[in-house]
């Protein structure tokens, strides 16, 4: 029989006992990897597939028009005077394309009533709707007497082709019946609705009131033709 020391049988007995230690630690590691999947980076997993696809990642459709552009709508139109032509709602008469004139007085119940009359002077089919601006100025063009007034009635877009007019009637008292101060103007100025600029219009009808009792002057909106 073969002598051991006790020095090398303890030796022995160690190194087995790490031996069966290793192989157990190593069956318990084995047992984590199955139940703990490993953890991933938030943002590094690829994307699920088989499910629907959710509104971030869905691929947009091709825009037909640049964002925040919209479609102009076709311009309204409106018939003409005349019948069968169509010209847009819009295409009011601007004071560059009329010429303007007044007509004769047609006097009646103590009343002066002048036609203040616009012709469209275009090529082109424009539209007159409402009440002209007017003021009656003396040589120096300073205005005499207050903007005239407007008279009630009902209003109505006129449409003129070239060469055709409109008319609106100014009013005043006889200053020799009402008593008003009067004064000669030299021109009256006359604004188509809805512009700026004003055609100046030589006056020949006389004195007009510009104060005092019953010194108003009245405008109608715009009729078809010269004059009543």
């Amino acid at each position: 029989m073969v002598y051991t020391p006790r020095s090398a049988r303890h030796g022995a007995l160690l190194v087995g006992t790490v031996a069966v230690l290793g192989l157990l630690s190593a069956c318990g590691n084995s047992h984590d990897v199955r139940s703990n999947p490993p953890m991933t980076d938030s943002g590094t997993a690829a994307p699920a597939t088989g499910g629907p696809t959710s509104p971030a990642s869905a691929p947009s459709a091709p825009a037909s028009a640049p964002a925040g552009a919209h479609s102009s709508p076709a311009p309204q139109t409106s018939p003409s005077a005349g019948g069968g032509t169509l010209v847009p709602a819009s295409s009011r008469c601007h004071t560059s394309e009329l010429s303007a004139s007044v007509g004769r007085n047609d006097p009646g119940a103590g009343q002066e009533n002048f036609p203040v009359v616009l012709t469209n002077k275009s090529g082109r089919t424009c539209t007159l709707r409402g009440f002209p601006g007017a003021a009656f100025v003396s040589g120096s063009g300073t205005q005499l007497g207050p903007d005239p007034k407007r008279e009630s009635g009902s209003v109505t877009t006129i449409t003129l082709k070239p060469g055709q007019s409109a008319w609106a009637g100014l009013t005043f008292s006889n200053a020799g019946i009402s008593g008003a101060k009067t004064a000669t103007p030299t021109a009256l100025l006359v604004t188509p609705p809805n512009e700026r600029d004003a055609l100046k219009v030589s006056w020949s009808g006389g004195a007009v009131p510009v104060s005092g009792n019953s010194s108003s002057v009245f405008l109608s909106a715009f009729s078809p033709g010269t004059a009543p």
